[in-house]
């Protein structure tokens, strides 16, 4: 272990880079066990400070991050991770609070796992992630599909890019998945399933409640409200689609 209280397992350089930060050493090598056994390259952090201080050094795929840290927590961690990163977060959590997943998904979290918890389902749900594309934006192809506009909204699928009225959305990427995906089906309802099995993928297993909090942040983000919803819409009972702007 390294002095600065982080270890490092490399299993080849083109291996997924993983960071595990969790201040248990003993779940941290767990989880690293599994992740390892999996192909990824895994570096342990077991304080927060040294979590932001890696992920520079990484540039992980993917953070698995404890919410209760001492000094730094993992909300705050999350927080400055989003300043540099756009990796997939994983949080862990021993609370099950509604609002420990509410401020830990809105901070740029993707996903949250509750202790105790499998860690096979939690690398099955991690590969899940990584098989959807990296958020930084590409050069568009001729061929690529045209911006979706609904009103003064456009979703450019192929730049991964949400602006209103011109001026760009800041969403992670898990809410820009969720965004897109209901604006490329203008015409239909997509239920909470039908989302997860977009944006998540088939391998995804866990509380399906974690749609309604994304959709949350990106309503709050493009500026609607419940009572307000130009963009995306709640069917009542069934899900959600993409609104009309009006």
């Amino acid at each position: 272990m390294a002095d600065n209280g982080a270890v490092s397992t490399s299993t080849g350089p083109l291996a997924p880079r993983a960071l595990v930060v969790d201040d248990e050493p003993a779940l941290a090598d767990v989880v690293t066990s599994y992740l390892v056994r999996d192909g990824f390259e895994v570096e342990v952090a077991l304080t927060g400070e040294d979590a932001l201080a890696h992920a520079r050094l990484l540039d992980p795929d993917v953070v698995v991050l404890d919410l209760g840290l001492p000094g730094i927590d993992g909300i705050e961690v999350c927080r400055q991770l989003r300043t540099f990163s756009d990796c997939y977060v994983v949080m862990l959590t021993a609370r099950t609070e509604e609002i420990d997943k509410l401020v830990g998904l809105s901070v740029g979290a993707d996903d949250y796992v509750t202790k105790p918890f499998s860690p096979r389902e939690l690398v099955a749900r991690i590969r899940a992630m990584l098989r959807r594309p990296r958020a930084a934006a590409t050069p568009r192809s001729h061929d690529a599909a045209p911006a979706i506009a609904v009103g003064d909204l456009t979703v450019d699928v192929a730049a991964r890019e949400a602006r209103v009225g011109g001026d760009l959305v800041p969403l992670t990427r898990t809410e820009f998945d969720v965004l897109a995906s209901l604006a490329s089906r203008p015409n239909a309802v997509m239920s909470r399933a039908a989302l997860i099995e977009a944006v998540w993928g088939g391998a995804w297993v866990g509380d399906e409640h974690l749609v309604d909090v994304h959709v949350l942040h990106v309503r709050q983000k493009l500026g609607d409200t419940a009572d307000q919803q130009r963009y995306v819409r709640t069917v009542r009972g069934v899900g959600y689609r993409i609104g009309t702007g009006a």
